[in-house]
């Protein structure tokens, strides 16, 4: 990596979406030394404005291209919501940008190989937001793993929970909510976490099946998926999410427990939240402001972190503050490859080719076999 001013590589940022994921990185950057120009931009004006004048932003448009194409930016974050990734990423890699993306590249494959191959192409150093990577008791099993403690991994169990009201906030922003599925949108968190801590195996067949009884007429997506991998080398891995507990469920977000084991050991880990309880009659959401009010809630459950003093705390901030290092500094970081993001997609979509089909599928899939979703 070229630096400059005694290793140093001074960023010009451009953040291309303001909503809650786009905002919180925006204050971040605020506040990083590193970021000597922002610009921002929304196709929501007013809530753009708003930002921009909040982090004393340099420059806001509602046009990504024209914000891109500012001389002063040499680092971009796509931060639109899911289905709108693909133009901003393909217009910062033109611009020769090192890139922060927030999952998914793509919602569908074709276009995700595409944006792929054109960042290869060009040669930059670009990142996926999966911010479970940072959380401290991951870190601590991926090193586990790593240094060979459990021996060879032969068995993984993961099974995530999620709140309905996070399909719902995530379907209603779009009409094309059919390929908004729990494991492509959702599962995938915890899917790239056990890939990660199974880093070197390969997937060579997937049998899933999946339910749609609570939202599917009303919201056009599935409940659930449930899948077992198989590996290569034998590994098996059970994937199961379901994202359509009902609105009382104390989770504020996400609740996972995976168990991992090996010919040597086993490692369990616990991330329901289930060991910090909240019940008031006054109580607040943490992180966002649904409109079902809850009076249990299990605490450090909304995944970037946890607003405290009135700043967010917690694996977001590392993220992205870890981000920051890398491109002002050239740290080496945890952060997912872009190549990571890219499998990650095709193995959700394989889980629900395999459900559609209800019967397993072969991997890896042809491009053209994912249009069938």
């Amino acid at each position: 990596m070229n630096t400059e001013n005694g290793n140093r590589t001074p960023i010009g940022l451009a953040i291309i979406g303001c909503g809650t994921i786009g905002k919180i990185r925006a204050e971040f950057a605020r506040d990083y030394p590193g970021v000597e120009w922002l610009g921002l931009c929304d196709i929501n004006e007013k809530v753009g404005r708003k930002l921009a004048d909040d982090t004393d932003a340099d420059f806001f448009t509602t046009d990504y291209k024209e914000l891109l194409a500012r001389p002063e930016v040499t680092a971009s974050i796509i931060a639109t919501e899911e289905n709108e990734h693909v133009g901003p990423i393909l217009a910062s890699v033109d611009g020769g940008h090192a890139l922060f993306i927030e999952k998914p590249l793509a919602t569908n494959a074709a276009d995700s190989a595409r944006v792929l191959k054109a960042i290869e192409d060009a040669g930059l150093d670009a990142v996926v937001g999966y911010t479970q990577r940072f959380r401290r008791r991951f870190l601590v099993a991926k090193e586990k793993i790593r240094t060979g403690q459990l021996g060879d991994v032969t068995t993984v169990v993961t099974r995530a929970f999620m709140n309905r009201l996070v399909p719902i906030a995530t379907v209603e922003k779009t009409e094309y909510r059919g390929i908004l599925t729990p494991m492509v949108v959702s599962g995938t968190h915890s899917l790239d976490v056990c890939m990660w801590l199974m880093e070197g195996k390969t997937p060579v067949e997937v049998y899933a099946r999946s339910m749609d009884k609570a939202l599917g007429a009303s919201y056009g997506t599935k409940d659930a998926t449930l899948g077992i991998f198989t590996f290569d080398d034998g590994t098996i891995w059970s994937m199961n999410i379901s994202w359509a507990l009902p609105t009382v469920w104390p989770g504020s977000v996400y609740s996972l427990e995976i168990g991992i084991v090996g010919t040597e050991g086993v490692l369990t880990i616990d991330d329901t939240h289930r060991d910090l309880v909240l019940a008031s009659e006054n109580a607040q959401p943490a992180g966002y402001t649904p409109d079902v009010k809850r009076n249990v809630d299990f605490l450090t459950s909304y995944p970037p972190g946890d607003v405290v003093f009135e700043q967010l705390w917690g694996p977001m901030r590392e993220e992205t503050n870890a981000w920051f290092g890398r491109v002002y500094t050239g740290l080496e970081t945890p952060h997912a490859t872009v190549q990571d993001g890219h499998r990650n997609l095709l193995l959700t979509m394989a889980m629900d080719v395999s459900a559609n089909r209800k019967e397993p599928v072969q991997l890896p899939m042809s491009i053209n076999e994912y249009e069938e979703l």
